[in-house]
C-alpha cells in the first residue's frame, strides 16, 4: 500500500524543465559559480559606477600627479597624465560590456535566422548562405574586423559592427547543424502534414529546441567580443582617447612598461578576468545544458 502511494505521489510531481535542471546543476558547479561571480562584479561595475561617480576624463587629468605608483590615494596608480587608472577601469567596464553585449545580440540574432533558414529550406538557399559564410570565415578574424574598422572608420560604433561582423558565421554554422537534425523529425513532419507555415513551424518548433547552443556560444562569445575590442583599441581603432576603454589604456602605458608596469598590469588583469568569466560561465552552462548530464 505504502509502494502504490509513492508511486502516486511521484505521478503528481511536475516534470523538471530544462532549464530549472540546468540551473540546479549550476548551482553545484564550482566553474560556473566562479564564473557567475565574476561576471555579477563587473556588471556591478559597469552599471553602478557611473551612478556613484560621475566621470569627465578630460577634467581628470592632474600632471603633477603623472604616472604615480599605487598608493592609498590611488590604489592602482596613475597613467601618464594623472587620471586615476582605478577609476578609469571601473568607467571603462561600461564600455568593455556594451560593446561585448551589443556585438553578441547582434551577430546571434543575424546568424541564428540565417542558420534557421539555411538548414530549414535546404538547397539553393542554403548553399548560398553557407557559401557566404565560407567566404567571411576565410578572412582571419581579427584581420576582418580591422579591415572593417577601417574602411568604416575608427570609433566604438565601428568597432561593434566589425566584431558583430565577425562572429556572424559562427552562429549561422551551429543553428544550421541544429536545424539539419531537428526539421527531420515526427512532429515537425506532422506539424507540416496538417498544414502549419514554415515561419511557424521555424519559431515555434525548430528555434526553441536548438536554442540552448546559441545561449552557450553567446556567453562563451562576449567575452571573445571584449578581447577583440581590446584588440582595436590597442592598435587605436576602437574608441578614442580620453574614453576610458581598457585596450587603449594598455597602448597609452606601453611606452612606460619598463618605469611605470602598473599602467599597463591592471587593464591588462580586468580584460583578462573580465574574458575568464564569460568564459568559465559559458563551460558552465554548457555542461548544464548538456542533455547527455540529465538525470
Amino acid at each position: 500500500m505504502t509502494q502504490l502511494v509513492d508511486n502516486f505521489d511521484s505521478m503528481q510531481k511536475k516534470p523538471r524543465s530544462l532549464w530549472r535542471d540546468a540551473w540546479r546543476r549550476m548551482r553545484y558547479s564550482i566553474t560556473a559559480r566562479i564564473g557567475i561571480l565574476i561576471v555579477c562584479i563587473i556588471t556591478l561595475a559597469a552599471v553602478l559606477t557611473p551612478l556613484v561617480d560621475p566621470y569627465d576624463p578630460k577634467l581628470d587629468s592632474d600632471l603633477s600627479s603623472a604616472r604615480q605608483t599605487p598608493s592609498m590615494q590611488h590604489i592602482f596608480g596613475t597613467d601618464r597624465l594623472g587620471r586615476d587608472i582605478f577609476r578609469r577601469i571601473l568607467h571603462g567596464a561600461r564600455l568593455s560590456l556594451s560593446v561585448g553585449i551589443v556585438a553578441v545580440l547582434m551577430a546571434g540574432s543575424i546568424g541564428t535566422v540565417l542558420g534557421l533558414v539555411s538548414g530549414y529550406f535546404g538547397g539553393t538557399t542554403d548553399m548560398v548562405i553557407m557559401r557566404l559564410m565560407d567566404i567571411l570565415m576565410a578572412f582571419p578574424s581579427m584581420l576582418l574586423a580591422i579591415a572593417i574598422v577601417a574602411a568604416r572608420g575608427t570609433g566604438l560604433f565601428n568597432t561593434v559592427i566589425a566584431i558583430s561582423v565577425v562572429g556572424i558565421p559562427g552562429y549561422a554554422r551551429l543553428v544550421r547543424s541544429m536545424v539539419l537534425s531537428i526539421r527531420e523529425r515526427e512532429y515537425i513532419e506532422a506539424a507540416r502534414m496538417v498544414g502549419v507555415r514554415n515561419v511557424r513551424i521555424i519559431f515555434r518548433h525548430v528555434f526553441p529546441n536548438s536554442v540552448a547552443p546559441v545561449i552557450v556560444s553567446a556567453t562563451l562569445g562576449i567575452g571573445s567580443a571584449i578581447l577583440t575590442a581590446a584588440a582595436l583599441g590597442f592598435l587605436g581603432l576602437g574608441a578614442q582617447p580620453p574614453a576610458p576603454e581598457w585596450g587603449a589604456m594598455i597602448a597609452d602605458g606601453v611606452p612606460f612598461l619598463r618605469q611605470s608596469p602598473h599602467l599597463v598590469f591592471f587593464p591588462g588583469m580586468a580584460i583578462m578576468l573580465s574574458v575568464l568569466g564569460f568564459n568559465l560561465l559559458g563551460d558552465g552552462l554548457r555542461d548544464a545544458l548538456d542533455p547527455q548530464m540529465q538525470e
